[in-house]
């Protein structure tokens, strides 16, 4: 097949990278551009972890094809900070034990990244609600909602 070219903003950087047009956004992201946050699970948009941010909302990358996102503004967790500088988020999911064996926590966050941008101020339903499309095996989900809420509580102290 022959590649076509995409351009894109990638974690608030301009990018044009070569895709084969059956590839998938999650291993584009993945195994062309070397993006090893974004989890594969199930490959069938059930389990929510390849979840990224897409023009402002969050999608299933491994639904999504890496062609689609000609002209699109693509988050990933790698650009939600790093390992010397968290972001407020994945400091309140450390803080809260939203975390164990890691697989579900990039799409937990950039579910919950994308949800909070455009609810400032959830109750635990709402938050509950929000990543109920997002298994969790390990942490029962109790740490995950309250590090959103924390979050939702320390932007709203700010404005």
């Amino acid at each position: 097949m022959t590649e076509r070219s995409v351009s894109f903003t990638l974690n608030g950087e301009q990018r044009e990278a070569k895709v084969e047009p059956r590839t998938h956004l999650g291993d584009f992201l993945r195994h062309s551009l070397g993006l090893t946050g974004t989890h594969l699970g199930c490959e069938h948009g059930v389990c929510g972890a390849c979840t990224v941010i897409v023009d402002g909302a969050p999608v299933r990358s491994c639904l999504m094809l890496a062609v689609q996102i000609e002209g699109s503004v693509v988050e990933t967790v790698e650009g939600l900070g790093n390992p010397d500088s968290l972001s407020t988020l994945q400091q309140a999911f450390s803080t809260n034990h939203g975390l164990q064996c890691g697989f579900c926590t990039p799409g937990m966050l950039m579910t919950l990244e994308a949800y909070l941008r455009s609810t400032p101020m959830p109750t635990e339903r709402d938050v509950r609600i929000a990543i109920s499309g997002n298994i969790c095996r390990c942490t029962g989900y109790e740490g995950i909602v309250q590090a959103a809420l924390d979050v939702a509580a320390t932007r709203a102290d700010r404005t």
